[in-house]
């Protein structure tokens, strides 16, 4: 069962994630929206579309960035867009200024007219990002889209994901392991193991949710005469460990947080003067971590 009684629904212009380890259906869910698998049951509407009947219709107007993309490596990488501009109808009369705005976008204009068996997997990445947005697609699939690239090209792919949203109204559909990626991106995730949803919601409306019920580290930085005081003062609050580093900063571990202002007003009664708290929220990371630990469906 690669998909098992998955229910979601993505809204035009959002950024939304897919995330899931190897085997979670990620891969099989865009070849199900894209037409390319069928379904045993159920149903799929995309953009009004049934992918079940009407693959080919829909598939004029998605693009998709596969984990690795084929592409004809034999070709120069100015001769595989102008191949693609042609099965995606791109009218000719815009077919060279788009090619052109696309190699330049990707950095990719000194080695347009090289065999692409010469690139390297960064350069194969973006060049497969550009055929995917030859056609100027409603709907993008992108798998794993910053996968080898080095951190400039990373950075402006994730500025473009951005740009097509937030400006051109475009939707996007990110299947990616990188969650600090996803948390950066994506207005909603959904997180997957083995075909199931075990999470859906906003990126920090799962972090808020989950956090009620996870535990904090926690930096206090008091005077360093101080120190022994406050280290005292922690070791009758149950549940949690407090150390320090031998200067001026007490690391607090496994405070929950709603547990955090008591903690503060504890030591500023016992006159304990306090010059920074600095708490190591949550992130999508921790996130993913817990439900996968847990295996609970939640929605939000």
């Amino acid at each position: 069962m690669a998909v098992d009684n998955l229910e979601l629904d993505v809204h035009s212009s959002e950024v939304f994630g897919i995330l899931g380890h190897n085997g979670a259906g990620k891969t099989t869910i865009v070849r199900l929206l894209n037409g390319l698998l069928l379904p045993s049951t159920g149903h799929i509407s995309v953009m009004g579309l049934n992918p079940t009947t009407e693959g080919a219709v829909l598939r004029r107007h998605t693009g998709v960035l596969t984990e690795t993309p084929a592409l004809e490596e034999l070709l120069t990488a100015r001769d595989n867009l102008r191949i693609y501009a042609r099965l995606y109808n791109v009218p000719r009369t815009e077919i060279t200024g788009k090619i052109q705005k696309l190699l330049h976008t990707f950095d990719l204009t000194d080695h347009a007219d090289e065999k692409v068996r010469g690139y390297s997997k960064g350069m194969k990445q973006r060049l497969a990002l550009a055929r995917a947005l030859l056609h100027d697609p409603d709907l993008l699939f992108l798998d794993e889209p910053t996968e080898g690239l080095d951190p400039l090209a990373a950075y402006h792919v994730r500025d473009l994901i951005m740009e097509l949203s937030r400006e051109k109204k475009r939707t996007v559909l990110l299947c990616t392991h990188n969650l600090v990626e996803a948390q950066q991106l994506c207005d909603r995730v959904a997180v997957l193991e083995h075909g199931r949803l075990l999470a859906l919601g906003t990126p920090t409306g799962l972090i808020r949710q989950l956090t009620d019920h996870m535990t904090q580290r926690l930096e206090i930085e008091v005077l360093p005469h101080n120190v022994a005081a406050a280290l005292n003062i922690l070791q009758t609050v149950p549940d949690i460990t407090a150390s320090s580093d031998g200067h001026n900063t007490i690391t607090v571990q496994g405070a929950k947080y709603e547990m955090i202002p008591a903690l503060i007003s504890t030591l500023t009664n016992a006159g304990i003067e306090i010059y920074k708290v600095l708490p190591h929220e949550s992130s999508l990371e921790n996130v993913y971590f817990a439900l996968h630990g847990k295996k609970e469906v939640s929605h939000e």
